[in-house]
């Protein structure tokens, strides 16, 4: 198959709220973050539209319940033992009798997202479950995504690409995901080096190195060209740059920040290849005038970037539809 003949800027979101952070920090640490979600999303939203940016909201199926009891009702059958008791979501539901809404659901911002064109909702598993934790299985994690494709189902969505929660990207949940009909899912670029179980030692000079890579181009650009994807579904429509949110702290480093994504993006529309750039509604919560203010600066150099290069903006489905496209023109020739 030929390189595509456009450039393609695509945006995944991993929407969690609470149950993403939940093993690492409290309500009360991470409040100021969770209450300004909400606002940080229509935000977004409003720029998305503003600058035509397809995007997918992978999003923890938790979050489409309508309550506590709702959520119960499509509690997988088979549910995960994790040997660390602290990542396991059903201990923490049956030892809270209260679930605070606004940190643990979001149907209307489901709904909210949907209600604009071109964004897509993924998953980003039912529990935001954690594939690479010791305690569970290929099957405990069947179970999760039947409950994710049943709940979402709820609100007439199909769930089609998919985001490993923490990047614990598997291989061998792979044909799992396949078999359910996910057609793509969000690999991890070669900057992450992830941090398991096996190489603990090595996280201090991993998040240094991610750190770095953040500011100079130490890893590359790591964009890669349409036809790269085309092995077998899911499609593998892998990371190329973490969006970091802006802080007072780090507010003097942004515009490097900013360079090293440009020059990618730039990279990726000369080559027509894609560009994926990621992060989580909650990053922008705090700080929410510097993160959206960062956020359209990047979105306009984009605008600039497409209008030079006729570089698109697709989210993840339509760049697997696209790559079908483009395959089923090559058997026709």
């Amino acid at each position: 198959m030929k390189n595509n003949d456009f450039g393609i800027f695509t945006i995944s979101l991993d929407f969690e709220l609470y149950w993403g952070v939940r093993d690492k920090k409290s309500i009360e640490t991470y409040k100021d973050n969770l209450d300004g979600v909400e606002a940080a999303i229509e935000q977004t939203l409003s720029l998305f539209e503003k600058y035509r940016i397809h995007a997918t909201w992978a999003t923890v199926g938790f979050l489409f319940a309508k309550g506590e009891s709702n959520l119960k009702s499509y509690f997988p059958q088979r549910k995960p033992n994790y040997s660390d008791s602290t990542l396991d979501p059903y201990k923490y539901i049956e030892s809270n009798r209260n679930l605070e809404p606004r940190y643990h659901f979001a149907g209307e911002l489901v709904e909210k997202i949907l209600s604009h064109e071109h964004q897509e909702i993924g998953s980003h598993t039912f529990s935001h479950y954690y594939c690479d934790a010791k305690g569970q299985s290929t099957e405990d994690f069947r179970h999760d995504m039947y409950s994710a494709m049943k709940i979402a189902q709820t609100r007439n969505i199909s769930l089609n690409s998919f985001v490993f929660p923490r990047n614990q990207c598997q291989w061998d949940y792979l044909p799992v995901l396949r078999d359910l009909g996910i057609t793509s899912y969000r690999g991890n670029d070669r900057s992450l080096f992830r941090s398991t179980a096996e190489n603990r030692a090595q996280i201090p000079r991993t998040r240094l190195f991610r750190l770095l890579d953040a500011h100079i181009n130490l890893s590359g650009h790591n964009t890669y060209p349409l036809d790269s994807i085309k092995q077998q579904k899911p499609y593998n429509v892998k990371s190329s740059r973490f969006l970091r949110p802006v802080s007072s702290s780090s507010l003097i480093l942004s515009p490097l920040k900013k360079r090293r994504i440009i020059a990618s993006l730039e990279h990726a529309a000369k080559q027509n290849e894609i560009f994926h750039l990621w992060w989580h509604p909650h990053n922008f919560g705090k700080n929410i005038k510097d993160n959206i203010e960062y956020l359209e600066s990047v979105l306009f150099d984009f605008s600039q970037i497409s209008d030079q290069y006729g570089m698109k903006s697709l989210n993840m489905s339509e760049i697997v539809h696209l790559a079908d496209q483009k395959q089923l023109q090559q058997n026709e020739t």
